[in-house]
């Protein structure tokens, strides 16, 4: 599951300055470190076949091929005439002789000769001798026959055999994460079951004595845990098995048994507060004790300091404390690498260049994801406003955004009108 990092990618955060600081040359790179993370990490190597009906989400295992046509015949794309290309006019008008009448599902044994046309409707098998359909609003009938002029064209309006998929084609790559037109495709060339990934089992639990869960009476010092709530919340979307550890005290001994109970259990662990300058250092002791973990300064904010490793074989992230930094450091290396993990063959987010509409500021030296608004101004385009204070504690700021605005190290500022890059929600979970 995992490769051993490399000991010169190790950092101790103690040595090092803090995390308030602008700059700090000791600090990785986000791409680094997430390309640090994707190396480390090989896929699942266990499988599931179920029924397409509980496929949505789920990660494809092997390949799809399709075992048929599809249109598997030959049909009528409109409710209409099926006529022989060569009847069409070349100036004028002509008649033809209504001969048949083809409802879909239910084709006919007659043959479409010069002069004659059939009545059909949308999904009809085409009769021989036929090619082209005239819609019904395109013709004049009388009776038993029916007028057309020459503005038609051979082939039109006809749905051909194995044009959307034909026998043996490539339908869905393994590592694609199914979606619903995914599933509809499945069942369109008649597959009822297909193989998958196993669902993740991710682990996560919260340190700190301040911490209480929802519910317990808060005395003086003490602080509702809202980090588990968010992390379950992200969990969910991404639709793994989740194993609530719930909130563990700065007790080595009691830090130690989470530890150890979810490399038992879990792919992943993701635990949140104690990584940070200041903190308790059992995380940073137990961890080093028990399994393999590199402690990192990233140059971005929020979200400064970061764990990464492994207990045997479940991975370990360890993020920080406030908040908003537990949200942006999932979405920027949790989630791409519990979804290589799952075996998604894709999991990079969506990045996408737009007009700014705030002032924004920072200080160069680190990467700022900053919260955003992606909306329509009065002339209909798309922009994106910021949604205010950024502070990384400053959990409301979250849940207004709806994307990361990515200012880059070297950046300074921002004015309305210049072009930034944004990291929609949409395409992180």
């Amino acid at each position: 599951m995992t490769k051993r990092q490399p000991e010169q990618a190790s950092t101790d955060l103690q040595n090092n300055a803090t995390c308030m600081d602008d700059f700090d040359p000791n600090s990785l790179p986000i791409d680094v470190a997430k390309a640090r993370i994707l190396e480390s990490i090989e896929p699942l190597k266990s499988y599931v076949k179920i029924a397409i009906r509980g496929c949505l989400n789920r990660v494809l295992a092997k390949d799809i091929v399709s075992p048929i046509n599809v249109p598997a015949y030959t049909n009528s794309a409109m409710d209409g005439y099926a006529i022989k290309g060569k009847d069409i006019p070349s100036t004028g008008e002509t008649e033809l002789s209504i001969v048949a009448t083809i409802m879909a599902g239910q084709p006919t044994t007659k043959s479409i000769s010069t002069g004659q046309c059939a009545r059909i409707m949308t999904g009809g098998k085409m009769p021989k001798g036929a090619d082209t359909v005239i819609m019904q609003e395109h013709v004049t009938r009388n009776n038993d026959t029916i007028r057309i002029n020459n503005s038609h064209n051979t082939g039109q309006n006809v749905r051909q055999a194995g044009e959307d998929l034909a026998v043996n084609d490539l339908v869905l790559n393994a590592g694609h994460e199914l979606n619903s037109a995914d599933i509809g495709l499945l069942a369109s060339i008649g597959i009822p079951e297909t193989t998958v990934y196993r669902k993740l089992r991710i682990a996560f639990f919260s340190t700190g004595d301040e911490l209480r869960s929802i519910g317990e009476p808060l005395n003086e010092g003490q602080i509702y845990d809202s980090n588990r709530y968010t992390i379950h919340s992200m969990l969910t979307r991404l639709g793994v098995d989740i194993i609530d550890m719930g909130v563990i005290p700065d007790d080595k001994n009691q830090i130690r048994e989470a530890f150890a109970l979810a490399a038992s259990q879990a792919d992943a662990l993701i635990t949140s507060g104690g990584v940070s300058v200041g903190e308790a250092d059992y995380v940073k002791e137990i961890l080093e004790e028990i399994g393999h973990v590199d402690f990192w300064k990233i140059a971005m904010k929020p979200g400064r300091p970061l764990a990464f490793g492994n207990i045997d074989n479940c991975l370990f992230f360890g993020l920080p404390g406030n908040p908003v930094s537990v949200m942006v450091t999932f979405y920027q290396f949790v989630l791409p690498a519990l979804k290589k993990l799952s075996g998604q063959s894709t999991y990079e987010p969506t990045i996408i260049s737009i007009t700014c509409q705030s002032s924004l500021k920072k200080s160069p030296g680190r990467v700022e994801l900053q919260r955003g608004i992606l909306d329509y101004n009065n002339d209909g385009r798309l922009v994106v406003f910021s949604t205010g204070e950024q502070g990384s504690g400053i959990l409301c700021s979250m849940s207004k955004a709806n994307c990361f605005i990515i200012l880059p190290m070297e950046c300074k500022s921002v004015e309305p009108g210049d072009v930034v890059s944004v990291q929609p929600f949409a395409g992180l979970i």
